[in-house]
C-alpha cells in the first residue's frame, strides 16, 4: 500500500492577541485569538489546505509584554482586533507597533490584520491613527464599497458585508498602500501591499453571538444608547462575508 501523500504547504501563522474577550465569549472559545484561529481555520479549509499544512500558534501580547514570535518560525503575523487604543503610548502597545515595524522591514513575513489590527499596523507605517469624532461609532454587518483594488482581491465582488465595532480609525492611507475599500463613516476601511500587507477595518472572524454579546455589554455601560443599540441589533443577523474574508487572507499569506 502507497504511503499516504504529504502535504504540500505547510503555512506557519503566529496570531497576536490584543485583547481578553467577554465572558459568553470565552466560556466558548476559552482565550480571544480562539475566535480568530477559527476564522483562520475555515479559511485554510474554504482555500483547498489539507490538515497538517497550517499551523497557528497564539501570542499573548497585552499581558506578555514584549513577547514575540521570531521570524524565522512563522510565515504570516495576524494582529486581532481589542477594546484597547491603537494610538495608546503604554509598553504593551508600544512594544506591538515596534514589532510591526520590523515584520514590515523585511519581505518575507505577511501582515495581516483586523479593527485594532489594521490600525495598528497603519501606524506603523506612518498614518495617523485615533478617534474619529466626527463620525461616532460604526458597529454591526455594514456594507464596504470596494476599490478596483478591493473588488479583485476579493473575489469581484463590488461590496463588502462586515462586522464593524470601532470609534476609532485610520485616517489616512500610507504610502504605497492600495486602497482596498471604504464606508461613509471610514475611509480607510482596508489597505492592500501585494505580498506583504492586507487589512481590513471590519470583524471577518465576529459571530452573530459575538458581536451580539459586544452590544449588549456595551448597551448596559452606556456606551451604546438605546437607539444605536436597536439598529445595531436589528442588522445583527444579516448575512455577512467573513468566512470568504478569512479564504482570501489565508490565499493571501500562500501567495495565491
Amino acid at each position: 500500500m502507497p504511503p499516504p501523500p504529504q502535504p504540500t504547504h505547510h503555512l506557519r501563522i503566529a496570531i497576536l492577541e490584543c485583547d481578553t474577550g467577554l465572558p459568553k465569549a470565552l466560556a466558548k472559545y476559552k482565550r480571544y485569538a480562539a475566535i480568530s484561529s477559527a476564522l483562520l481555520e475555515a479559511g485554510a479549509q474554504a482555500a483547498g489546505l489539507r490538515p497538517g499544512e497550517s499551523e497557528i500558534s497564539l501570542w499573548d501580547v497585552v499581558n506578555d509584554v514584549g513577547t514575540f514570535p521570531s521570524l524565522e518560525d512563522v510565515d504570516g503575523v495576524f494582529l486581532t482586533g481589542s477594546k484597547f487604543d491603537s494610538f495608546a503610548t503604554d509598553p504593551w502597545t508600544n512594544a506591538l507597533v515596534d514589532f510591526t515595524k520590523q515584520i514590515l522591514a523585511q519581505t518575507r513575513v505577511k501582515l495581516v490584520g483586523v479593527c485594532f489590527g489594521h490600525q495598528i499596523i497603519g501606524r506603523a507605517m506612518g498614518a495617523r491613527v485615533g478617534r474619529n469624532d466626527s463620525q461616532g461609532w460604526e458597529v454591526s454587518v455594514t456594507d464596504v464599497d470596494l476599490t478596483a483594488e478591493g473588488k479583485s482581491f476579493f473575489e469581484g465582488r463590488d461590496k463588502l458585508s462586515l462586522y464593524q465595532m470601532h470609534k476609532d480609525i485610520v485616517f489616512d492611507y500610507p504610502a504605497g498602500v492600495q486602497p482596498l475599500g471604504s464606508t461613509a463613516q471610514c475611509l480607510v476601511q482596508g489597505m492592500f501591499v501585494p505580498g506583504r500587507v492586507i487589512t481590513v477595518q471590519g470583524h471577518p472572524e465576529f459571530t452573530e453571538e459575538i458581536l451580539s454579546e459586544i452590544l449588549e455589554v456595551r448597551h448596559e455601560q452606556g456606551v451604546f444608547g438605546d437607539e444605536i443599540y436597536r439598529e445595531a441589533m436589528a442588522r445583527v443577523g444579516r448575512k455577512h462575508d467573513g468566512l470568504m474574508v478569512g479564504k482570501r487572507f489565508i490565499e493571501f499569506l500562500l501567495d495565491r
